[in-house]
């Protein structure tokens, strides 16, 4: 026999009216907003490692000097502050031919300058004594292919040497802590390199870690999803029960239902993604834009994604129906509000007395993301438990009908209430985070300086010399002097002996320093305080720019969280709303409970998760021996603001539907 669960849920779903349309598009908006932010995420999770592993040719990985072809030394410069990394080869003679670096067509012969797209453009750009010069002129460049290259925007040239070229000797070697990943040479035989660019090593981390703190308010959104129009169904669904529906039809029509517009959003979000996957390829993050290809996830993931956004959705709308199986009456009289136990209470406290026990000392990536998803996840069990006994207190209390009203929306289904605050709830905890997480170097800068490093103290004196001689020529004014092994905190040399330049005038200035005194450096070019700051600079950019990305998304996905929430709740209420009207409340009233009973909770809740964030990236610095940003103070205030606001106008936008549902209050009520 035919089960007739499908035809009339069906039937049911186009019976609904235009009030049950509108849930189910903001439903599936909801749909498609989760799908698309979670394939953006695991998009530049996947392109990071793919960026990283198309620079790992450029560091070489010794070979045994017996069999070795070639010699190859990466070392890197700097030119408005952006690194240019230069890879200089060699073949070896009597040796077999070494193949082609990854982007070239064979390997560069003597005197052929290969440079990447957008380093060809910067040296049209630029005079030539501020980059140009810096590397041998050739009859015309050559281009890097895609293939050796993490970005569109990357500054890379690859130089044909000859053996004895200074810039493939030893003394192009490391030379300092602050080498590592900028200078190295090693004998090769090929180009399988296993240790990534300095410049892309950490970026899938970092874009990890935004991905882990997204992840819950998408997955609150997309369970806020589920949830729209939960009182709509749950009368009709409580009448069929009471008229002879089995609890299992009851699920089965919830879940048909449910994963067709689950499915219809989510579908629609993984077109949006591929639709826009050029526009988002323009996005910089690291060494700049992405090639198109590199943020394509593959269809196995975007299948997943879909797949999973719409079990997600299904669940939370399957479990609203627990009572209507129970007690379907009861539902059909609304006579029993959904209180909350203290067992809540008690799971969230120990939660988190094991998150603070084991946040001190050394933790892996896996442990940090563990922590964080068991802290989430008692927070989401600890929220609607607040909501109902502030519900309660603030009734108590209570002098005005806006605040009684909402008071007894608290206290009647606080897990509704929760809901449309927990996006926000939540995304303070990622502000908090990032607002102190923002790591310092604890080394002086001098970013005026340019320096030559020689191989000792009286080497230094003779080059100091030729250094005036090439700057005066340059036309660059600097006061040139040398520096000794016991100068460490007085020059960009850090202890190296050497000649540095302190030039005035400006960023062009530095750039046409470097320049001059490229030839002083037998294979290395000169150092600046960009050179010394890259390590620590790498990281704090990554930081910087995940923690930005993350705060405006976390607070566009709790906005619209927040927004369907409440438009959904003036569908699912409107019948209570006409009673109230019928009764002679007014319009005003009705709205400004609405923003009250987002507020309260918001105040309460928000502080709690703020200062777990901030607990949090109090212990990222403490890990790294760093202190607390000066301007996370100010960081933090802007956006709980703005995610305040953003909240309240999202909320605010429901009011014209607010509007239309009681502009016929005896209508409605019936």
């Amino acid at each position: 026999m035919r089960s007739p669960v499908l035809p009339l849920t069906w039937h049911l779903a186009r019976s609904a009216g235009r009030r049950g349309l509108q849930s189910q598009l903001l439903a599936a908006g909801a749909a498609a907003v989760g799908a698309f932010v979670l394939l953006v995420m695991i998009a530049a999770c996947l392109g990071s490692g793919a960026r990283a592993d198309r620079t790992a040719w450029r560091v070489p990985d010794a070979a045994p000097a017996g069999s070795a072809t070639a010699v190859q030394a990466m070392t890197t410069t700097y030119v408005r502050h952006r690194p240019v990394t230069v890879v200089s080869l060699a073949q070896l003679p009597d040796r077999r031919p070494t193949p082609a670096p990854p982007g070239l067509s064979a390997f560069p012969r003597k005197g052929e300058v290969y440079v990447s797209p957008a380093l060809a453009g910067l040296i049209r750009e630029l005079p030539a004594r501020q980059l140009a010069d810096r590397l041998p002129k050739p009859g015309r460049y050559g281009t890097i292919g895609a293939a050796g290259l993490a970005s569109p925007d990357e500054l890379v040239a690859v130089v044909g040497r000859a053996p004895g070229d200074p810039a493939v000797s030893k003394s192009a070697e490391s030379n300092g802590w602050y080498d590592e990943g900028q200078t190295a040479r090693a004998g090769i035989t090929g180009f399988a390199g296993s240790r990534p660019s300095m410049f892309t090593v950490g970026d899938q981390q970092t874009a990890l870690l935004g991905a882990v703190l997204l992840m819950v308010p998408v997955v609150v959104l997309a369970a806020a999803a589920g949830r729209l129009g939960a009182a709509r169904r749950e009368q009709r669904l409580a009448a069929l029960r009471l008229a002879g529906a089995t609890p299992r039809q009851i699920l089965a029509m919830t879940a048909a239902e449910a994963a067709a517009v689950g499915a219809a959003g989510a579908l629609a979000g993984a077109l949006a993604y591929a639709v826009l996957l050029p526009a988002l390829a323009e996005i910089p993050y690291g060494v700049g834009a992405w090639y198109t290809g590199q943020l394509w996830v593959g269809l196995p993931w975007l299948a997943a994604v879909v797949l999973g956004v719409t079990v997600l959705l299904t669940v939370s709308a399957v479990t609203m129906l627990r009572q209507v199986a129970m007690s379907p009456l009861g539902v059909a009289q609304q006579a029993n509000p959904r209180r909350t136990r203290m067992v809540r209470l008690v799971l969230f406290a120990a939660a988190l007395v094991y998150i603070m026990a084991s946040a001190g000392g050394t933790m892996t990536n896996r442990q940090m993301i563990a922590l964080l998803a068991l802290f989430y996840g008692a927070f989401w069990l600890f929220g609607p438990w607040v909501v109902d006994r502030l519900g309660r207190v603030v009734g108590r209390f209570a002098r005005r009908p806006t605040t009684l009203l909402a008071a007894r929306r608290l206290s009647d289904d606080p897990r509704g209430a929760w809901r449309t605050v927990s996006g926000l709830v939540l995304a303070g905890f990622v502000a908090g985070f990032f607002s102190v997480s923002q790591l310092g170097g604890g080394f002086p800068e001098h970013p005026d300086q340019v320096a030559v490093i020689t191989e000792n103290t009286a080497a230094a004196r003779h080059t100091a010399t030729e250094a005036r001689a090439l700057l005066d020529r340059a036309g660059v004014e600097a006061t040139v002097s040398t520096v000794s092994d016991d100068d460490f905190l007085d020059s960009v040399l850090l202890g190296n002996p050497g000649v540095v330049a302190r030039v005035s005038g400006g960023t062009e200035r530095i750039d046409a320093a470097a320049t001059a005194l490229t030839p002083l450096g037998k294979g290395r070019f000169p150092v600046s305080q960009d050179y010394v700051s890259a390590p620590d600079a790498t990281v704090l950019d990554r930081i910087a720019t995940v923690s930005t990305a993350t705060l405006i998304l976390s607070f566009l996905v709790a906005t619209a969280s927040a927004g369907l929430t409440a438009a959904a709740n003036v569908l699912d209420r409107r019948r209570v709303y006409g009673l109230l009207r019928l009764s002679g409340a007014p319009l005003k009233v009705l709205d400004r409970a609405r923003v009250r009973e987002t507020v309260l909770p918001l105040l309460v809740l928000a502080g709690g998760t703020t200062a777990m964030g901030v607990f949090g990236g109090y212990q990222v610095n403490e890990a790294a021996g760093s202190t607390m940003n000066g301007a996370g103070a100010l960081l933090l205030a802007v956006c709980v603001t703005v995610g305040a606001l953003a909240i309240l106008a999202a909320i605010g936008g429901s009011r014209p539907l607010l509007r239309r549902v009681t502009a016929d209050p005896a209508q409605t009520a019936d």
